[in-house]
């Protein structure tokens, strides 16, 4: 055989390989997951785990659906730059036309149980329509978890701001009560931000630093280390640091 046959056979082998190459990855469907920088989940209730070590470890189990991008806003556009995720779990006989038109880019016919928004950088490649799961996080992460927390109603100042009060033997008035709160003769008021009864809880609170300490990706779950503002079912956001 010539070497000129021998070249063309091999150039012909290479194009024939170049080919392949080119229609395999036209023919790929891209990924549907994206990795954001935070993501919202429901707090199960509270458990414990085991070190490699033998070390207990009291964690929060959190329970992560996955939610569809439906909206990805830009400063161009909106002002900011965020990542809008819904969870698309409604009925749809119980959806608005409005929403139908919001979600309809998506793919779903279904409306949106939860609309959330990530604000920050928006990652490279995040489209509509894309999937969020709980693989957004890893073993060893440390995250901020903001929720609201659990509303303890009308309460008196030893509850509500940890207060001591005052003697509980017998014949003593003072017992739960805040004690002196008032001024003289000026001002004559009582002074705004004085610790006193009142609405205690039900507000916003945000945990730093928090250790995931285990990812159970089959399960959706998410296993952080010590307690999370909020009750139980309740939705939380998770950034990460």
């Amino acid at each position: 055989m010539s070497e000129d046959t021998k070249n063309t056979e091999e150039v012909v082998d290479q194009a024939a390989e170049t080919a392949a190459t080119e229609e395999t990855t036209d023919t790929a469907a891209p990924s549907q997951d994206v990795i954001l920088n935070g993501m919202f989940a429901f707090k199960l209730g509270m458990g414990q785990v085991y070190s490699e070590e033998g070390v207990q470890i009291p964690v929060t189990v959190l329970q992560v659906k996955p939610w569809t991008v439906t909206q990805v806003k830009t400063k161009e556009k909106d002002n900011y730059d965020a990542v809008q995720i819904s969870l698309l779990e409604r009925k749809e006989k119980s959806v608005s036309a409005a929403e139908k038109g919001h979600i309809k880019s998506t793919g779903s016919k279904t409306g949106a149980t939860f609309c959330r928004e990530i604000r920050g950088e928006v990652p490279e490649g995040v489209q509509i329509g894309q999937e969020v799961t709980v693989d957004t996080f890893e073993k060893g992460q440390k995250v901020k978890i903001t929720g609201q927390s659990k509303g303890r109603g009308f309460s008196g100042v030893l509850k509500r701001w940890n207060f001591g009060g005052g003697p509980a033997a017998h014949g003593s008035t003072f017992h739960r009560q805040p004690g002196s709160v008032g001024n003289r003769t000026w001002p004559g008021r009582i002074m705004p931000g004085k610790k006193l009864p009142g609405h205690f809880g039900d507000e916003q609170v945000t945990v730093k630093n928090v250790e995931i300490v285990e990812v159970q990706s089959d399960e959706g779950l998410l296993l952080v280390k010590g307690p999370v503002p909020g009750a139980r079912n309740s939705l939380v956001q998770l950034l990460k640091q």
